[in-house]
């Protein structure tokens, strides 16, 4: 049987190779038959508590189910630098609105979104589709059968989120919103 600080090293190997969150299941495929659920989330956190104790500039984040090696957001703007980013792609008003309506209300149909933003969010949530943000869920049995839509794995990574339970509740993202306003 593995010590913690042995199967910590194929934790971090296999989180550095991994181009997306990798879940416990695949992290105790890694570390070998035998291996508990309990060790593989010790080495996760010692992993974790190495990076943080040691001012490193990667971190593990648990997000998508699943946890991934992340830059700390504090060096930002050294990487976008290096990497020659001139700006970063962000979402529309009407791309935030409509996500923030799938994220709440899912499943939710386009008419739906429609009915609740006041204006046509087709060519938005085809957008939102092509960046992988949401995902079409299937059919409403109703007439005509529109589609419908929830968020992806994608909205959770993009987001830094673990699961949607993570999301503010719709009053703490309200007063959030009215602090930012008052603001100069």
């Amino acid at each position: 049987m593995p010590e913690v600080k042995d199967l910590a090293a194929v934790v971090e190997a296999v989180l550095a190779v991994a181009g997306e969150p990798v879940t416990l299941d695949a992290l105790l495929a890694a570390a070998g038959e035998g291996v508990e659920h309990s060790l593989v989330e010790a080495a996760v956190e010692f992993v974790q508590r190495r990076h943080e104790q040691e001012g490193s500039g990667i971190q593990v984040e648990h997000v998508a189910g699943g946890w991934l090696f992340a830059t700390r957001p504090e060096h930002e703007g050294a990487l976008r630098e290096y990497l020659g980013f001139r700006s970063r792609a962000r979402l529309s008003q009407a791309a935030l609105e409509t996500l923030a309506i799938v994220a709440y209300r899912q499943p939710i149909t386009l008419p739906e979104i429609n009915f609740l933003r006041g204006v046509n969010s087709a060519g938005v949530a085809r957008t939102l589709v092509e960046r992988k943000l949401i995902v079409v869920a299937g059919r409403k049995q109703v007439v005509g059968t529109p589609l419908l839509y929830r968020t992806s794995k994608e909205f959770l990574v993009h987001f830094g989120l673990s699961d949607l339970s993570a999301l503010p509740t719709p009053e703490e993202a309200e007063q959030v919103a009215g602090e930012g306003a008052s603001e100069p």
